[in-house]
């Protein structure tokens, strides 16, 4: 491609300068542009001859229609800013038109927006990243910060609007209100104890070490967090992403999650509005997927019940995870996709010819992929997705909040409850206010099921993070490999530590061959596990300043 393959007046060059990186060459990057511009812009570029730039100056820049010099205008004062959505909202036929005009619903993966959503609970929080394809989200961690700050004089938990307003308002606050007390008086103690326990070794960085105790004692003691904790989280995504979050949140049956809805669709309204305008409530859309999502509730209401008295009854326990099914040969299919790569036979072809050939030589194929692995960021190539296994695990909401963050996979939860038992951190067993802990495990179980009896939906938030929650886990290969080398590495938390080393455990009992593609799981228990990034961390700062 020639460098200067369009055209442009000094004037348009200076023009165009202002909203792509570059005006030469072929590659470049838009800048200093609202999202519903950006999205326009490519839905007409897709069906267009003429170059990106060319496209931005004739249909955008210079149409009067596009209100383009509003919408983009510089400066972030007030009256700019409401000028802009202004502008927006005059604009807002032509580019509903384009984006009608010139796509399906893809088209809704060309402009984005970052969504800040701040003091919702921890379970409404678990709700919005349940939407898995096209958003970044990214929430307030547990063991960097102190969630025992009173604002007001009181603690921070949500309020929820249903439960405030029955029988239950008291037994809610009281019951919270004891967690978060308990959380508090428990820091002390259980910090002095680990500084006891584990001692900072010569010549170790003090601020790492406080750092790492810090986050021990905190990944211990957040099992006392009720699911009403009130969090922040900032979300990146795309129009399509959005709109299909607005949809679930809008159909929700927690008002929480209806008030989240609402309110992020106003503001996002006001920055990608042709993109989420089907999730308006009087859509036409939104009132379809409404109907939906109700007929399906409904059904399900009359269908499970009979069912339900004839499915054996999991036992209760602790800590489990549980490999359901996997996919049947598993190995040559593996390795008759790795030789199809590279080959210009068929994938059935290669497939049944490696289910031929000697355990040896598909170890061989296996390694040729698996030995150049220096780290765990180099991810197996995509051979590995055409294996897939389905894990049932049984553990804290702790973990569940941890790793249902990876969205690349199916997964599926029940509510939270308070009858599987929860997780007690062995440390806390060395110091005397360690059985406070039991105390408030038991205590809110019994608000948990006073208020379940009659409010199942709205007691969730009354359960603290340490309960067991049942669900499963839905995986391919490639990505069980990715997650469980990242949520096995010695900084992660304790009990997802324990679940990502169990399901490589139990895969590679089912498939030994497949042992070579694990070999980043770090099998090994630490006492300050955070330790030595807190260390590299330290570094790094000291290096910087």
């Amino acid at each position: 491609m020639p460098e200067n393959y369009e055209e442009f007046t000094p004037d348009q060059l200076k023009l165009l300068e202002q909203y792509v990186t570059t005006t030469k060459g072929n590659v470049f990057v838009l800048k200093n542009l609202p999202e519903v511009i950006k999205g326009a812009l490519f839905s007409k570029y897709s069906r267009s001859t003429l170059g990106l730039r060319s496209l931005l100056l004739k249909d955008f820049i210079l149409n009067e229609e596009t209100a383009f010099g509003t919408i983009v205008g510089e400066g972030f004062s007030a009256k700019e800013v409401v000028g802009q959505a202004t502008a927006i909202r005059k604009a807002q036929n032509f580019y509903d038109r384009i984006l009608d005009g010139y796509g399906d619903d893809s088209i809704g993966e060309l402009g984005g927006a970052h969504l800040a959503v701040e003091q919702v609970s921890m379970l409404a929080a678990k709700a919005i990243e349940d939407c898995r394809i096209g958003g970044s989200p990214l929430e307030k961690s547990t063991r960097y910060i102190y969630f025992d700050q009173k604002v007001k004089g009181e603690y921070a938990f949500y309020r929820e609007p249903v439960l405030m307003t029955s029988a239950f308002r008291d037994l809610y606050l009281d019951t919270c209100n004891m967690l978060f007390d308990t959380y508090r008086k428990l820091i002390p103690p259980l910090t002095e104890e680990m500084e006891r326990s584990s001692p900072m070794e010569e010549g170790a960085s003090k601020v790492a070490y406080k750092a790492a105790i810090r986050a021990k004692v905190l990944d211990c003691l957040r099992g006392l967090l009720p699911a009403s904790t009130l969090t922040n989280m900032g979300v990146y995504g795309n129009g399509r992403f959005f709109e299909m979050l607005l949809q679930k949140l809008h159909v929700a049956n927690l008002a929480e999650l209806q008030d989240i809805g609402k309110g992020s669709y106003e503001e996002l309204s006001k920055v990608i509005p042709s993109f989420v305008r089907r999730a308006e409530l009087g859509h036409r859309h939104q009132l379809s997927y409404t109907h939906f999502f109700e007929q399906v509730s409904s059904n399900l209401k009359h269908v499970v019940p009979t069912h339900l008295e004839r499915i054996e009854t999991v036992p209760e326990r602790d800590f489990s995870v549980r490999l359901v099914r996997s996919t049947s040969e598993a190995a040559p299919l593996v390795a008759g996709a790795l030789l199809y790569a590279s080959s210009d036979c068929s994938l059935y072809a290669a497939q049944e010819y490696c289910k031929g050939i000697s355990e040896e030589e598909i170890g061989a194929i296996f390694d040729s992929v698996s030995d150049p692995r220096d780290n765990r960021r180099h991810k197996g190539p995509r051979a590995l997705e055409h294996v897939q296994y389905t894990f049932e695990i049984w553990a804290d909401f702790g973990v569940y909040r941890d790793l249902q963050r990876h969205r690349m996979c199916t997964q599926e939860r029940q509510l939270l409850t308070a009858e599987h038992g929860y997780y007690f951190p062995q440390e806390l067993n060395a110091i005397e206010m360690g059985e406070e802990y039991h105390k408030a495990m038991l205590s809110a179980r019994d608000a948990y099921r006073l208020i379940k009896a009659e409010l199942p939906e709205e007691a969730q938030y009354i359960v603290p993070m340490a309960y067991n929650v049942h669900w499963y886990f839905h995986i391919n290969l490639r990505s069980l490999q990715w997650m469980c080398e990242l949520r096995s590495q010695a900084a992660g938390h304790p009990t997802y530590r324990r679940v990502a080393q169990e399901m490589a455990r139990q895969v590679i009992d089912a498939e030994p061959l497949f042992e070579r593609f694990f070999k980043y799981v770090d099998f090994d228990g630490y006492e300050l596990g955070r330790l030595g990034q807190e260390e590299r961390l330290a570094k790094k700062k000291m290096q910087v300043s």
